[in-house]
């Protein structure tokens, strides 16, 4: 008889995450106790505990998430200090959920107290100097925002040239996905492509990021995987198939913020692996009872993380 597929189960089945967002896997809990620590340094702080404005008792799609992620994530997690609190509790969260290989994105940021150099070099020292580190597997991909300007984004790439001897494996484009135009970023990218780096796309998460002409931009960088693949076309969908692109089909993630319709059960996951297309699924947001995806999905799908040598 085979293994009773409950929470324990899965969460001791180890697993290969590759669609983490760093700061997206910050919980309210951490950002509460950097709040705390903020308000002890600033009594003035006026922002809301994130205990009370993240509650699961409210309603949350993808076009409320932002405003409040930019809000909480960018006025708590400024410093060094917060940088290292907070990446060093996104670290230990992974491995306690049974997570063996894990990238992790992020979008270089910049502030009164550090510059972006600055932030990628305090998340990679966390990474190198985790005690976790012979357990759990972990690199870093930089992220370029939907709403980066030409410049900002060839400044993510040179970034992760710097510091690809350092554990820097890909670059991402990321971001709001009603906002930018992804043709500026065809240079970016080509220059990622010149130097060896790998590059994950989100791809087709809305309606409004999904035009043919936005599709075949994003697919002219040469992306290894795509993160999400929605609001595909079919002309594009057998591209994908054709080019046999890795997926990051992210279940929880997209169930949770509305962005597919129906529940766990009714997620594209399935049409996409019976393409034969390497797939990932990606679960970094506790799903309701996962043997539902779980056992359907993942014996019939594989791995394909980043080439890190």
């Amino acid at each position: 008889m085979g293994p009773n597929v409950d929470a324990a189960f899965t969460k001791n089945l180890p697993k290969i995450e590759l669609h983490a967002h760093l700061t997206g896997s910050i919980t309210p809990q951490c950002l509460h106790e950097i709040r705390t620590q903020r308000r002890s340094d600033d009594p003035d702080l006026t922002l809301q505990d994130p205990l009370e404005a993240m509650s699961k008792d409210k309603t949350w799609n993808i076009m409320t998430f932002f405003p409040l992620f930019s809000k909480y994530i960018y006025e708590l997690c400024s410093t060094p200090a917060s940088i290292i609190y907070s990446t060093n509790a996104v670290l230990r969260d992974f491995k306690e959920d049974g997570v063996v290989y894990l990238e992790l994105r992020t979008t270089p940021r910049s502030s009164s107290s550090m510059s972006k150099d600055d932030y990628v070099n305090t998340i990679l020292s966390c990474i190198d100097s985790s005690p976790d580190r012979n357990v759990l597997t972990t690199y870093l991909i930089l992220s370029i925002d939907r709403r980066n300007s030409p410049k900002e984004a060839m400044e993510v790439v040179d970034l992760a040239i710097k510091y690809r001897p350092s554990g820097v494996v890909g670059v991402d484009l990321c971001g709001d996905p009603s906002k930018g135009d992804v043709s500026t970023f065809k240079e970016a990218f080509h220059r990622a492509k010149l130097h060896g780096l790998k590059i994950t796309l989100h791809f087709a998460e809305i309606s409004a990021s999904s035009s043919l002409p936005e599709l075949k931009t994003l697919l002219s960088f040469k992306p290894d995987r795509l993160g999400h693949v929605i609001h595909v076309p079919e002309t594009i969908q057998k591209q994908i198939e054709e080019e046999q692109l890795g997926l990051e089909l992210c279940i929880s993630c997209n169930v949770q913020a509305r962005l597919v319709e129906g529940d766990v059960a009714d997620h594209h996951c399935m049409s996409w692996i019976k393409t034969g297309c390497p797939v990932i699924l990606c679960a970094s947001i506790p799903v309701p009872n996962p043997s539902q995806w779980l056992i359907s999905g993942c014996r019939r799908t594989m791995s394909v993380s980043l080439p890190v040598n």
